[in-house]
């Protein structure tokens, strides 16, 4: 289980069924993608996870993206078996992180695949591990990433150093976050000659709460298909008990020049990290920031991390001012007894005039219980259509 903590009050929000609402202009409806929520529903293999970030392997990430032929989905972590009657068979096992491939940008049931790496003996694996340190228990859970087509097309990926720290389910810490460096010749599985590279940012100021930055990515480039580039890479953090969104960014050329990323202050672009402050709160540890045709920006997450809300803010740039939280969308997996988390867009993977949008489910208990049921942790999906 992650990133659970305690709710706050917020304005209640609508019934699950399609719903009309008004966000300054234009109008948008939200309603369930079925054909994407079914391609998860699996019986053998890959049949169950969280995360779900979405990277085109062209690097061109817009709503009707007909140009690109790949979509690297990234999963943390990820139960592989076989299921029967709807439980897991004996030797299912859990590893750290998986990935998937979307050939094309439909939901078709052929058009996806799903990978994760065999040991020598064929048994599952993980594919990012960091390296260990002695008398440590460390793994990495996946964040954000994209294909900067400035540095050769190289694709990188937050990874959270994960510490465990007990046996229980909210038994570690997060104390960092690396990138991976995937050259462009191995963007598929199984991603040989990978680098991982220690980044300083993990951040933990008064200010701020404690968190990493690599929860959501914006690539606000012409090459990326951006309506309105200014040029920038954005990174975005979700720190501390009150989901706080920072912003940093960077010219895509210096992605791995740590010392050239700048921090938004409230007002300002800063070299220091520790004097970022937060754009807004309430979000999510995973979520997206999306360019509108107006020359807006979408920020989309689930209500203060872990709820039956997910929320959306428009903002006039990509680190705001951000308007109120809209609630576009009630989780209903909430009635069957789930927790739902970490929503975000997935631009690349929408038709035009739409936004998919992912959510995923758990349960306070989900070691137990999904030996009792293979399919309450995975993703699930609606439109949002403006």
């Amino acid at each position: 289980m992650r990133y659970f903590f305690p709710l706050i009050a917020v304005v209640l929000a609508s019934a699950c069924s399609p719903v009309q609402l008004s966000v300054k202009e234009p109008v948008i409806t939200v309603e369930p993608a079925p054909e994407w929520t079914n391609l998860f529903y699996r019986q053998s293999g890959w049949f169950g996870a969280d995360g779900i970030f979405s990277i085109p392997l062209s690097g061109v990430d817009r709503p009707g993206n007909e140009g690109n032929r790949e979509t690297l989905l990234l999963f943390s972590d990820t139960y592989i078996g076989e299921v029967e009657n709807g439980k897991p068979k004996a030797g299912n096992r859990m590893v750290n992180n998986t990935v998937a491939v979307v050939k094309g940008n439909s939901a078709h049931p052929d058009s996806i695949e799903f990978h994760y790496k065999k040991a020598a003996d064929g048994s599952p694996a993980t594919f990012f591990v960091p390296e260990q340190t002695p008398g440590k228990k460390e793994h990495f859970w996946l964040g954000d990433g994209f294909v900067n087509q400035e540095i050769d097309n190289t694709l990188y990926i937050f990874a959270y150093h994960i510490e465990v720290t007990g046996s229980g389910v909210f038994d570690f810490k997060e104390p960092g976050v690396s990138l991976i460096a995937v050259p462009k010749e191995s963007h598929r599985p199984p991603f040989e000659g990978y680098r991982r590279i220690s980044t300083p940012f993990h951040i933990n100021t008064v200010a701020t709460g404690e968190g990493n930055f690599g929860a959501g990515i914006l690539v606000n480039t012409r090459k990326a298909g951006s309506p309105n580039p200014d040029g920038f890479v954005y990174v975005y953090a979700c720190t501390g008990k009150d989901k706080n969104l920072l912003a940093a960014r960077v010219k895509p050329r210096d992605f791995e020049k740590f010392d050239r990323w700048r921090f938004w202050n409230g007002e300002k672009w800063v070299a220091e990290m520790n004097d970022a402050k937060p754009v807004c709160n309430a979000v999510s540890n995973e979520l997206s920031v999306t360019p509108l045709a107006d020359g807006r920006f979408a920020l989309v997450f689930q209500v203060m991390g872990l709820s039956d809300k997910v929320g959306m803010r428009i903002g006039n740039s990509p680190v705001g001012p951000f308007g109120p939280i809209r609630e576009i969308w009630r989780t209903p997996e909430m009635d069957e007894g789930l927790f739902c988390y970490n929503a975000k867009a997935h631009p690349n993977l929408s038709k035009p005039g739409e936004l998919l949008v992912s959510y995923n489910t758990i349960t306070l208990d989900f070691w137990n219980d999904i030996q009792k049921d293979a399919h309450i942790y995975r993703p699930r999906f609606v439109k949002i259509k403006f």
